[in-house]
């Protein structure tokens, strides 16, 4: 027999074999065992020959019909019970039961050979397609939302209430937030996620947060509603569950599923020790080093995401060591670019393991649970591979991404759905993942660039980074322009920083390179958004703000505490919230917000939240508890423990019936956003202003008008505080067009021989215009 094919029979028997052994040891007392130990007791004494002994006389008693029915010595190995590790069978089988790559093995047989799988295009993306099926998202966060009383998370999204306040809103897709079970094992317990739920650890729907046929029933009332519901995967890390203690325990091909290497004990001197505490501590750039230049490891990757001193110093941890199925002693070094507790994907292993649970979790969400699309978080980071000596690892960008990325989004579009992926990398990056992979893009590239352009009344980075996305083929019909959602306001900029970082950009009647510029932005917005002028907003690592949009406004309007905030101060919030609004609603693609968006949630106090920031991450700050219907007044926490936010617009049902109020201001913005199908149109330019806080995008709807020519659109925005009187002036534009204003259909302006006109706009302003062609003359 083959070797290796040797090494593993003997380490399946360890491990599955043995789960027999503990049942044939707990059957010992019954009948059999009886005539066993009676035949065995009577051997001696016997006189006369036996018919085993007649038919088998040379026979060893060890090979005997009984003694190999009952498995041998290997199988009769004493382990305690209680005992978590890989020598207890009942542990691993306890552990193998929970796994996600256990679950994936039986959903994919279930669509093996159905005519379903053929059915749906699925080989290019179609970012019109998705944003057919739904645009305006709210974006929901688990453990915030204020439920009533003994109602779960997916109860309260199943409401029919909350459906009908989206409907009359012009909502009509719901992102759930990750619900499945997330955090950890150690031992026989599950432990916390670590990252919001964005550690997962299971396939089923976590109990605090509902069952998987309440899911069902709230896929069934939002269709009810002309809504859709999206779910997440997150096809480049799990959680330290029951599959990542599989894998430490090197049962089966479940180390296959990450990235992941055994160190030998002669090497183990080079490891730190890890604390009795803890199962695992992360690597200082020193060890990095050491074990690269051992061949263990790739080293060093292109940058530290969530770096932190003494915390995560680099991308690679270290386990204690482990006890294995065979009985061996490991320790392992694994790859993860987020949190030590979040292991990293291993998408080209040989048993291609960490694939199949991946597309195993996507097709329980599409197929059994019912929702419409998936939300790929942190999917941008699938390949890994070694660079030339003395360079960075190559981790960003990579081939294998994109690769990785079209299986998952064709197998989602082959089951009828459609993807959108949170990447934060370059315009590149962001297209050529998108060239293949998900439908639709979040849009890290303007988001923060029109804060900055808020915080500073100048357009002028958002207008390159706007014109910057054209220019390199990221249509914002393919993006997701939303306001805030879970995580901070990312001012990595990785697009200048990186790739650019030595390119020339014309800049407040200068040149800075890449490098310079992002760093420009990333001190702006710092100075003006936290600290002395606003202690309630905080820095998070290297990554961005922590923030709510509501407390981003405040900052920029000069409140430098959250006591400072006073009622009479609400409608400037709001006015410039609802600005925020139609800047994202009012181009191409999908727009999104969140429920922190809708009540006009502040931060929490940091003393509120003061074990969450510990570590520091301070996100926690923005993540309130928050009630959208109302209905628990007095409930101060939500049922996961959240403080609750301070709200400054209140419930839904109560601003619906007030015309001043945001979700009416919302409503107005999102019913001429449907009326004209800005969705699915096309943008052709982003000109030049005559005021810096102003901006203007050129659209060409999908409509046509009495020509048979694309009707032209144009969203106006002011994004200072001063009321601006200007022209509008773009190519774009057909002369001797009348300006309509889509809010009241009143004729404004004729665009002139200069393809311009004279507009006046207020602080905070808003203005979406149709230009309506002259009738041709006449012969």
């Amino acid at each position: 027999m083959d070797e290796s094919v040797e090494a593993e029979t003997q380490a399946e028997r360890a491990a599955t074999g043995a789960a027999e052994a503990v049942e044939a040891e707990a059957g010992s007392t019954g009948a059999g065992a009886t005539e066993g130990g009676a035949h065995e007791a009577g051997e001696s004494e016997a006189t006369e020959i036996t018919y085993d002994e007649q038919l088998y006389p040379a026979r060893p008693r060890r090979l005997r019909p009984r003694a190999n029915l009952r498995g041998g010595s290997i199988r009769r190995t004493v382990s305690d019970p209680r005992a978590a590790n890989g020598l207890n069978p009942a542990y691993v089988q306890w552990l193998v039961r929970q796994s996600m790559l256990k679950d994936a093995d039986v959903l994919s047989r279930q669509l093996s050979g159905s005519p379903s799988m053929w059915r749906n295009p699925y080989a290019r993306p179609d970012a019109r397609r998705a944003v057919a099926t739904s645009d305006v998202w709210f974006t929901a966060y688990p453990i915030s939302l204020i439920t009533r009383r003994d109602q779960s998370f997916l109860a309260a999204l199943a409401d029919p209430e909350l459906w009908a306040a989206f409907q009359r809103i012009g909502i009509n897709g719901v992102h759930t937030g990750p619900v499945k079970r997330a955090g950890g094992i150690r031992g026989w317990q599950e432990t916390p996620s670590v990252d919001g739920h964005f550690d997962r650890i299971g396939t089923q729907i976590d109990p605090i947060f509902g069952d998987e046929e309440t899911f069902q029933r709230m896929t069934d009332v939002a269709e009810e509603h002309g809504g859709v519901v999206i779910d997440d995967i997150v096809p480049g890390h799990t959680g330290k569950g029951a599959d990542f203690r599989l894998a430490e325990m090197a049962y089966k091909d479940y180390p296959g599923i990450y990235h992941m290497v055994e160190i030998p004990p002669e090497e183990w001197h080079l490891l730190p020790e890890v604390p009795e505490h803890r199962d695992s501590v992360n690597l200082d750039a020193a060890t990095e080093a050491s074990l690269a230049e051992r061949g263990y490891i790739i080293g060093e990757l292109q940058r530290v995401i969530f770096y932190a001193p003494g915390v995560k110093e680099t991308n690679w941890s270290v386990t204690a060591p482990v006890v294995g199925v065979d009985g061996v002693t490991r320790r392992w070094v694994y790859l993860h670019y987020f949190k030590e507790g979040q292991p990293s994907v291993n998408w080209l292993d040989p048993t291609f393991s960490g694939m199949r649970l991946v597309i195993g979790d996507a097709l329980h969400s599409l197929g059994d649970l019912g929702t419409s699309a998936l939300r790929l978080d942190a999917n941008g980071f699938l390949g890994v591979e070694k660079s030339a000596e003395g360079l960075p690892a190559w981790s960003e960008g990579h081939p294998l991404s994109h690769a990785a990325n079209h299986v998952i989004a064709g197998m989602v579009r082959k089951v009828g759905g459609f993807t959108f992926q949170e990447l934060n990398l370059t315009v590149e990056d962001i297209r050529d993942t998108g060239a293949v992979g998900a439908d639709l893009s979040y849009d890290f590239i303007n988001r923060p660039a029109y804060h900055h352009a808020l915080a500073t009344g100048d357009t002028e980075f958002l207008r390159l980074t706007l014109r910057t996305s054209l220019e390199l083929g990221v249509e914002p019909v393919s993006l997701v322009h939303g306001l805030q959602n879970h995580d901070e306001l990312t001012y990595e900029l990785v697009h200048w920083a990186t790739l650019h970082k030595n390119d020339l950009y014309p800049f407040r009647y200068q040149e800075l390179t890449g490098g310079e510029l992002a760093e420009l932005i990333r001190s702006e917005l710092v100075e003006k958004l936290t600290g002395p002028s606003a202690d309630y907003n905080l820095v998070f690592t290297t990554n961005g703000i922590a923030c709510t949009t509501a407390s981003l406004i405040a900052a920029t309007q000069g409140h430098a505490t959250l006591d400072s905030i006073t009622e009479a101060d609400v409608p400037a919030i709001r006015d410039a919230h609802l600005l925020l609004a139609a800047f994202n609603a009012w181009q191409p693609g999908v727009f999104a917000l969140s429920g922190w968006d809708l009540l006009g949630a502040l931060t929490l106090p940091r003393a509120d939240v003061a074990d969450l920031i510990a570590d520091g991450d301070t996100r926690w700050i923005e993540r309130g508890a928050h009630d959208l219907l109302g209905v628990a007044p007095d409930q101060e926490r939500s049922a996961s423990g959240m403080p609750r936010a301070r709200s400054l617009y209140g419930a839904l049902p109560d601003q619906l019936t007030r015309r001043d109020s945001f979700a009416s201001g919302l409503r107005d913005l999102l019913r001429i956003r449907s009326k004209y199908g800005i969705a699915s149109a096309r943008q052709v330019d982003v000109p030049d202003v005559a005021h810096p806080g102003m901006l203007v995008l050129v659209h060409e709807l999908e409509a046509l008008d009495e020509l048979g020519l694309p009707i032209v659109q144009l969203t106006v925005l002011n994004l200072s505080t001063d009321a601006v009187d200007g022209t509008v002036r773009s190519d774009a534009l057909p002369l001797g067009a009348a300006v309509v204003d889509a809010g009241d259909d009143t004729e404004i302006a004729t665009v002139d021989n200069l393809s311009s006109f004279p507009l006046s706009i207020g602080p905070y302003g808003v203005r979406f215009l149709v230009l309506r062609r002259p009738a041709p003359l006449e012969a």
